[in-house]
């Protein structure tokens, strides 16, 4: 399927080729048409699929030029408001179409003063645009087009109330267009009040999870995790990361101290002044920011091209967080890496993400000290070669010629940098993953139970997603079972398959006490 075979203007054609969209995705290949066709649609789909072209492009298309809006967009953020403008923008610029994000944060004189002058398209916060209903800046008269668009975050934020009134303000014979991750009852309650017939689309999770996003995950404790990330920094050395926390002292724990170590880290949370967070992702987006520390709703609705690197520091709370957050590398078509940091208790949790996301997340080891060592060797050298290429170093030639009666060259470049980037040290963490030899485990199933050899060999294997070649000795008994595994891998078994069903009853697995020689 190309954009070629819908039925939009060549103009519009021109524009989303030169902003490089080059094939559309799923979502687009089944929204597109059949808004087209003017049909009210219910959209399932993450951030990351392609979703504002979905309904953007028709609303190029179908636009009524005149000094009200004929469309309206609804956005949980104002953050999210501003980027979907700016897309809409984008993609109407072959065809005129004005279109203006309204949110709270800024000045309403400013937003009044371009509202007159007449806009096509109006982007917003609910919250914001009724502020504009009640002023009457805002007439909702002439609106043939409404999309609420990340409908379950305008519930969780608390949007509902707002949504309707906005909905009830617009004419009855309006095309309604929702698009949601999730689908709680409230969602659909709004769907079956204010839509007419809709046509329901649900993009797969296995299609959401983009291909060019390598997975891995790290096993660490708790106490070693800010030193497992500093390793995984200088060795990926991302151009541009973000670290997911779960709370705000998590997250303003993790950007101090990165900062504290020389690392060029800011937090993002809610409890920050709009200004403020403004000023941080203007960093992040020009990259003169390189690691942003933040929690799910801070960083909602992000969409920077050039970010390498998800780092869960937390892991999410449910598949669809997973999904979310490592939806804001991979895009545009361009590769990312998203990594978890997950502790032996989070296996099974972890297990679940993967299943519910239809993806793999392949386990790794964390870089050693010699290989972090050697990649800040790498990085220190590309440092100092871009300033001699520069020719920054001039003003210090006299100082070395002078050091160099007393002390040879290699000495004075060594303290040199040892004064520049401290001593080569890594901090000494355990490293669960080298562990070698067996672990005995000792399971609460037997043969009375009906369990067979296989059965227990399956159960490991799909629920602690070990190859069957990994796992030793199993000796079933009348009411337990021993089973050797790697001693590395004993702790994933225990806590992916402690308390899970099997056969039909409920398994107890721990390690097993040492045999009496």
């Amino acid at each position: 399927m190309k954009f070629e075979n819908f039925d939009v203007s060549k103009d519009t054609l021109r524009t989303i080729s030169k902003i490089g969209f080059e094939e559309p995705t799923p979502i687009q290949v089944a929204a597109i048409p059949r808004i087209m066709q003017g049909i009210d649609l219910i959209g399932q789909a993450q951030t990351g699929t392609g979703k504002t072209a979905a309904f953007g492009i028709p609303i190029i298309e179908m636009q009524r030029k005149g000094r009200k809006p004929f469309a309206i967009v609804m956005e949980p953020t104002r953050e999210l408001a501003v980027q979907v403008a700016q897309e809409l923008n984008r993609i109407g610029s072959g065809k005129n179409v004005h279109v203006f994000p309204v949110y709270g944060g800024k000045s309403m004189e400013n937003q009044i003063r371009t509202l007159r002058t007449g806009v096509d398209v109006v982007v917003g916060t609910p919250g914001r645009i009724i502020d504009h209903i009640q002023r009457r800046t805002i007439s909702l008269s002439d609106i043939r087009i409404v999309v609420l668009d990340e409908a379950d975050e305008m519930l969780d934020m608390g949007f509902i109330e707002d949504i309707e009134t906005i909905l009830t303000a617009t004419p009855a014979e309006r095309q309604t267009l929702l698009f949601s991750a999730t689908m709680p009852q409230a969602i659909v309650n709004i769907s079956r009040k204010y839509m007419r017939s809709p046509e329901k689309i649900r993009i797969n999770p296995k299609d959401i999870v983009v291909p060019e996003i390598k997975q891995v995950f790290y096993e660490v404790k708790d106490a070693d995790k800010i030193n497992a990330l500093t390793r995984l920094i200088d060795v990926e050395d991302p151009q541009l990361a973000i670290v997911f926390c779960h709370t705000k002292r998590d997250v303003d724990d993790v950007a101090m101290k990165l900062q504290q170590m020389g690392y060029n880290a800011n937090a993002l949370h809610g409890d920050f002044t709009q200004a403020h967070r403004d000023e941080v992702m203007d960093k992040f987006k020009r990259g003169k920011l390189d690691i942003l520390v933040a929690t799910d709703v801070a960083a909602r609705g992000l969409d920077i091209k050039n970010v390498t690197h998800v780092i869960n520091f937390s892991i999410p709370q449910n598949p669809e967080n997973y999904i979310h957050r490592i939806g804001r590398t991979g895009r545009a078509g361009k590769s990312g890496i998203a990594i978890t940091l997950v502790t032996p208790r989070e296996y099974r949790h972890l297990r679940l993400i993967e299943k519910t996301a239809r993806t793999t997340i392949d386990k790794k080891r964390l870089p050693s000290p010699k290989e972090v060592l050697k990649a800040k060797e790498k990085s220190i050298i590309k440092e100092i070669t871009a300033i001699i290429t520069d020719r920054k170093h001039e003003g210090y030639l006299g100082t070395v010629e002078g050091l160099a009666t007393a002390c040879s060259l290699a000495d004075i470049a060594a303290a040199s940098l040892c004064l520049a980037y401290g001593e080569p040290k890594v901090t000494t963490m355990e490293e669960p993953a080298e562990r070698g030899g067996i672990a005995r485990l000792f399971m609460t199933i037997g043969r009375k139970d009906k369990i067979s050899v296989n059965n227990i060999v399956k159960a490991i294997a799909t629920g602690a997603r070990i190859p069957g070649s990994r796992i030793g000795k199993i000796d079933v008994h009348d009411a337990f079972t021993f089973v050797e595994v790697p001693a590395d891998l004993a702790d994933m078994v225990i806590h992916s398959l402690d308390d899970m069903m099997v056969m039909g009853r409920r398994v107890s697995v721990k390690q097993a006490k040492a045999r009496n020689k």
